[in-house]
């Protein structure tokens, strides 16, 4: 079983910053890909950015240049760090991991989601 456990979401006002944190628990056999979706209401969820196992990210063109994406490998722990915040950024953001298992399928987990709220 393996378990996302996500915190630093919040209310900001626009042009502020939040960080977002999502630690994976449980067992672990080979993540191939961290990441964050965010779906605001009434819409569809959409990738934020992910970064995969050998650290490559990718950022969505709506947040590039605000937004950055790391992770700590020791700590299991993918972050988000989100810099002048709009309006639009407002949602439920949601952690993935994808891991690769021991007969090689590969298998989606998702966190709780993390409520956040840009005020003008």
């Amino acid at each position: 079983q393996v378990q996302l456990v996500e915190s630093g979401g919040g209310l900001v006002q626009t042009g502020g910053s939040l960080r977002l944190s999502c630690a994976v628990h449980g067992t672990i056999f080979s993540i191939n890909i961290m990441g964050w979706y965010r779906q605001a209401p009434g819409k569809q969820r959409e990738l934020v950015a992910n970064i995969t196992g050998g650290g490559v990210a990718n950022v969505a063109d709506s947040v590039k240049g605000r937004f950055a994406i790391s992770k700590d490998n020791t700590k299991n722990t993918v972050f988000l760090q989100m810099n002048s915040l709009k309006a639009e950024d407002a949602g439920v953001y949601y952690c993935n991991v994808r891991q690769v298992k021991p007969d090689w399928r590969e298998e989606d987990y998702w966190g709780q989601g993390t409520q956040v709220t840009v005020s003008a």
